[in-house]
């Protein structure tokens, strides 16, 4: 991200600084034994499902649906019937989603860190920030990335041209998850973040140090 000249770390940048890795070595022991032979081998594969589900969810939130006679393999079959469970909880919570706010890429000019939120959406006549993610659970970082999101949509300004958005946001936030494995979809809500947020500063604050800690020992 750039802004007024300076170039600023992304949410998952900074997040990602600092996330635990016994998950991921974990996960890399796994890839050895299911047979693998590169590291991402397997991660590529799901993340195409992940990938998918999402370019359905862009499709119809721009008026498209996907096209269903296509997705006859595997993998897009996953994908549609992950769509699918989706299409019914936005039925049931009435929901709208706001093409002109999909995927903006916003900065926080006080904090010095940027971000592009999934999508915004009305439910019961409130804004609500919307967060996709395709994984088998729901890490303490997305709520973290949540967080930080929240304070860019309601703080922050477009990178674009520098204009805030100048919304309220409900108290309400959705992690909306699509399983990696299964066709499966489910979306928590979560009210309060403010400390969710107030552990984002605090990395965004250890990510100046490292980085300057790094370039005077190169």
């Amino acid at each position: 991200y750039v802004f007024g000249g300076e170039k600023l770390p992304g949410t998952t940048t900074i997040i990602g600084r600092f996330k635990e890795s016994g998950g991921l070595l974990q996960w890399a022991f796994k890839q050895g034994q299911s047979g693998a032979t590169t590291l991402y081998e397997n991660a590529n594969k799901a993340a195409d499902i992940g990938t998918m589900a999402h370019a359905f969810i862009e499709s119809h939130i721009n008026g498209g649906e996907p096209d269903r006679d296509l997705c006859a393999d595997e993998l897009s079959s996953k994908a549609l019937s992950a769509f699918d469970m989706y299409l019914k909880w936005e039925k049931q919570t009435n929901l709208k989603l706001l093409s002109k706010y999909q995927e903006i890429q916003l900065v926080s000019h006080v904090y010095k860190f940027g971000g592009t939120p999934d999508a915004l959406a009305e439910i019961n006549g409130e804004v609500v920030l919307l967060d996709w993610k395709t994984s088998n659970a729901i890490y303490s970082d997305y709520l973290l990335q949540l967080a930080a999101y929240r304070h860019l949509v309601e703080h922050g300004v477009r990178m674009d041209t520098g204009e805030p958005l100048n919304i309220k946001l409900s108290s309400d936030s959705y992690l909306c998850r699509f399983s990696k494995d299964f066709p499966d979809f489910e979306a928590r809500m979560f009210g309060d973040l403010s400390g969710e947020f107030e552990q984002f500063l605090r990395f965004r604050e250890c990510y100046a140090a490292d980085t300057r800690i790094k370039s005077r020992s190169k």
